[in-house]
């Protein structure tokens, strides 16, 4: 078993309500400092506080996102959003301020302490008091996403599937139910558009509400502040679309053409492109979920006995939920529990190749809690998503050489790899899209529903985002944008999977190149937690944080001479 870290500031047993809490926020704030060993010692009790917060948010999230018809799970989650959360913002602010204007902070360690202190000072600059109930209505109001899309489901044969479960069909090479069941998934999620529209323009409202009250003109440029954008600006996402649309879609273009030619098709259309283009049936990695977790902790052991562990430690705990049921959130996600040092995976398998490729990704970000686990202070372990992505998907393509533990044929493990690269490709085109939409949506805060649509098939349609004809299903095609969990309840919280992309690339080529070396740079940037800058963690990892045309275009040709490789 594992276990918490032993507090020494909090009591073990410290029932978590504002009640009990508010003392320890007053004494933190009350506490005289005579020196910088003193100073040390209340960041540590603070830390301890927060870990202890953090743990038991994370556990209410859990449980609610696990069964989202509980109404039970959901009131001890908004509790916590609304009558903890609240009240914890100006006390964090208040220690914040009586951070920086201790006379000792400067005699803290300048580059141990050197991130954490200028996103203290980021915080203060961004807090207002008024934005506090209004993020606390954001909390409460984004988890309706989960509640709408996790009680979809449709009947195939006379039997309901949740949509994760759904879309194996359209893994099956009987084009006539790939069509069918596809427009029974489009159909479903079209019931609740409105429903959806109506969320997201309260929700996008709420944040230009906070924004302004932050006197920023819009919702993005606060984000770039609040989401500690100190490496790159607005302009550099723009032109890494446009690198994307450059180096990426004439690659997927003509994967593209392969697979129309391969099924014998005049066009594609959106049910043609997840079939194998090979004839054969869905590739099969796994049985079931507790197969999935076996097979996936024998793959991480052959890469690295530590990995293996890692996972073993987990599944001995309890702490997966792999299996697509209804009433269980959509999404997957790997979260951190602040106090035990370990996390939780979520995922809805449908016992697809997919949901192996999750499992890796989700078990990279599960290596990187592991690793950062004995980091000082709790904050040391919050990590930009630039980071946080890049320990998963390198995890992804480093785990491909020890694939045959989930097919026992080599032409399987070919095909797995083939899609793998692909979808790696793939996922640039979609990230740029989510992400331009996004600047869209935010720079331009009164816009209508019907302009949110036109918007979203102009910035679509360039990359192609499947290469499939769309022209009779133009209102599925617009809507599209509502799947994406991120739109809805992490806003923003998108163009670092593109740059960890690249990054996973530039990892995975090292590797290729000198597996133990490669291995042990990539271990060696986790292990930083955020106590580095971006470009200083992607260095020790022995890449760089790059997403020029330049830098797109070689990383794009070595996948495609992997891919060739596999053809």
């Amino acid at each position: 078993m594992i276990h918490k870290k032993t507090r020494t500031y909090i009591p073990a047993s410290l029932d978590i309500k504002w009640e009990t809490l508010e003392p320890f926020y007053k004494e933190l704030l009350d506490r005289p400092i005579h020196s910088v060993e003193e100073l040390e010692k209340w960041l540590r009790d603070k830390s301890e506080l927060e870990a202890a917060l953090e743990e038991d948010f994370a556990w209410r999230y859990i449980r609610m996102t696990c069964d989202t018809t509980s109404e039970d799970l959901l009131q001890k989650f908004q509790y916590f959003a609304t009558e903890i959360e609240p009240k914890i913002a100006p006390y964090s602010n208040e220690l914040n301020k009586k951070l920086v204007a201790s006379a000792f902070v400067d005699k803290l360690d300048g580059e141990k302490y050197f991130i954490f202190l200028r996103a203290v000072k980021k915080a203060l600059e961004l807090f207002r008091e008024e934005n506090i109930p209004v993020q606390t209505e954001i909390q409460v109001e984004q988890q309706k996403y989960q509640s709408i899309t996790g009680s979809m489901s449709v009947h195939v044969d006379d039997k309901e599937f949740t949509l994760e479960q759904a879309s194996v069909f359209l893994k099956g090479t009987d084009r006539a139910k790939r069509q069918e069941v596809w427009e029974k998934i489009t159909s479903r999620r079209l019931q609740d558009k409105d429903k959806l529209d109506e969320l997201f323009d309260h929700l996008r409202k709420l944040r230009h509400t906070v924004a302004t009250n932050a006197n920023f003109e819009n919702f993005r440029d606060y984000m770039f502040q609040a989401l500690g954008r100190f490496d790159y600006t607005p302009q550099d996402c723009y032109a890494f679309h446009a690198a994307i649309e450059t180096e990426i879609v004439p690659i997927l273009k003509t994967q593209a053409e392969k697979r129309r030619e391969a099924l014998g098709l005049p066009t594609l259309k959106p049910w043609d492109m997840d079939v194998d283009i090979s004839g054969k049936p869905a590739l099969k990695p796994f049985q079931n979920g507790e197969d999935l977790i076996e097979k996936s902790i024998q793959c991480f052991s052959n890469i690295n006995r530590y990995l293996g562990e890692r996972l073993e430690i987990m599944k001995d705990n309890g702490l997966f939920d792999v299996e697509s049921r209804k009433g269980k959130a959509p999404g997957g996600y790997n979260y951190p529990l602040a106090e035990t040092g370990a996390p939780f995976i979520f995922m809805n398998s449908a016992n697809t190749f997919r949901d192996l490729t999750t499992m890796v990704h989700e078990g990279g970000h599960a290596v990187h809690t592991f690793l950062t686990a004995d980091l000082e202070l709790n904050d040391f372990k919050h990590c930009p998503s630039e980071v946080a992505e890049l320990a998963s998907m390198s995890m992804e393509l480093i785990s491909m050489d020890n694939w045959n533990v989930y097919f026992d044929n080599e032409e399987d493990l070919k095909r797995a790899k083939r899609d793998q690269l692909v979808d790696v490709l793939k996922t640039l085109p979609w990230v740029a899209v989510v992400d331009q939409f996004q600047h869209w949506i935010y720079t331009n805060p009164d816009h209508t529903d019907a302009d949110r649509t036109t918007a979203w098939i102009e910035i679509f349609e360039p990359f192609g985002a499947g290469f499939a004809d769309w022209s009779e299903h133009r209102e599925a095609l617009a809507n599209l944008w509502q799947k994406q969990l991120h739109i809805f309840e992490v806003p923003f919280y998108y163009i670092e999977y593109g740059m960890a992309q690249l990054g996973a690339i530039a990892v995975w080529k090292n590797y290729k190149e000198n597996p133990e070396k490669g291995l042990q740079q990539y271990l060696d940037a986790l292990k930083l937690g955020y106590t580095k800058t971006i470009k200083e963690i992607y260095e020790t990892a022995g890449i760089k944080f790059d997403f020029s045309a330049a830098y797109v275009k070689e990383l794009a040709e070595f996948v495609k001479s992997e891919l060739d490789k596999l053809n």
